[in-house]
């Protein structure tokens, strides 16, 4: 979960999107990407960003500054609005056409009171956004993450008292797979939560639980077997937390024989430069972007909180594929990195996403 932080006036251009009244520009980016080639599979992993920093309301020291931490916050929130970005993030996945999508932070914001506004449900925005384009994509599992609140909500609101309106912040993983993808059948759908976690306090309510978790399905593909897994590691500021919920991950959903498949904003740089939680993963995994070889550097994080840095700003690598068994990257790209439209919110995310192709024969020397 993200701490940091920006902000931005609402508009709107939600409306205009819904109804189909403002057409999106294609702003950078290839309109097609290679063909899946019959019998391979092809992945995407994509922290679509709950949309603004956590910073002000992590750092407040009172309660009147918190209060005005949660305004701060909700305003870029609605700055960065979903409804605009989720018809971007639809548009990469129809141009990337992959057969299994592992989400991170899939947030839904839940207000209440006077002149608060609506509440969004980025899955639902997203899957409205994804059917619009002839999409067909299951919501195979989730996972629960951080529930913070329903927390005083002073603007917008059309109330002087303090908690008339309220805000609430659900975090969750998901997991998507293509119903039109040929020879692919899943089952057996799970979840769970890691215990390592982050607790951080904060003045005249309880301290908040910082929740991550991870979701898997048993796929089978044209007859091979697999397990694909999404996850998301806390981050780089607790490093501790974030190794034990590595270790939880090695030792729960991605133990066992067989092939698996994992993606995730794991939350480690694969240079080292962070933390050693990457080292942990691939001891057990191989790096799809490294076995795959496409050149650059392959990275994923991050833009500014307020999706308004006018170039790019990636700096690290730190979203994954994992390989184990007879998965095999043929191919790898990272995917969103620059802007889809001129005006903010420019990028459908602060992180971009990675897509791989895989093919079923094993690596030599595997």
């Amino acid at each position: 979960m993200k701490t940091r932080s920006g902000t931005r006036r609402w508009t709107p251009l939600a409306a205009l999107v819904l109804t189909g009244a403002m057409a999106l520009p294609a702003w950078a980016g290839p309109t097609t990407s290679p063909p899946v080639e019959p019998g391979n599979l092809r992945v995407m992993t994509r922290n679509v960003y709950l949309g603004a920093s956590l910073t002000p309301a992590l750092a407040a020291q009172d309660t009147p500054a918190l209060l005005a931490a949660v305004t701060t916050i909700y305003s870029r929130v609605r700055a960065t609005d979903f409804t605009i970005r989720a018809e971007g993030l639809a548009d990469e996945i129809k141009r990337e056409s992959p057969d299994l999508i592992g989400l991170q932070e899939v947030t839904t914001w839940t207000t209440s009171g006077p002149g608060t506004g609506p509440s969004q449900d980025f899955l639902a925005i997203l899957q409205q956004a994804l059917t619009r384009r002839g999409l067909h994509y299951a919501v195979a599992s989730t996972s629960p993450g951080s529930d913070v609140g329903p927390i005083p909500l002073a603007a917008p609101c059309a109330s002087a008292t303090i908690g008339a309106c309220t805000l609430r912040l659900q975090d969750s993983e998901a997991l998507l797979v293509n119903e039109r993808t040929p020879g692919l059948h899943w089952s057996n759908p799970r979840h769970g939560v890691y215990q390592a976690r982050q607790s951080v306090p904060l003045p005249g309510v309880p301290p908040i639980q910082l929740v991550h978790g991870w979701a898997s399905v048993e796929a089978r593909h044209h007859g091979v077997a697999f397990r694909f897994v999404t996850t998301h590691l806390e981050t780089q500021q607790a490093p501790s937390v974030q190794h034990a919920q590595a270790a939880e991950f090695l030792a729960g959903p991605a133990a066992g024989p067989g092939t698996v498949i994992a993606v995730g904003d794991f939350n480690s740089a694969a240079d080292g430069s962070t933390t050693d939680t990457y080292r942990l993963l691939t001891g057990r995994f191989r790096d799809a972007w490294t076995e795959a070889s496409p050149g650059g550097p392959g990275n994923t994080c991050c833009q500014s909180a307020e999706l308004n840095n006018p170039d790019p700003q990636l700096t690290s690598r730190i979203d994954l594929v994992l390989l184990a068994g007879a998965a095999s990257a043929k191919s790898a790209r990272v995917v969103g990195a620059d802007p889809f439209r001129a005006a903010v919110p420019r990028y459908t995310s602060d992180h971009a996403g990675v897509t791989v192709t895989v093919d079923w024969r094993r690596p030599a020397g595997r």
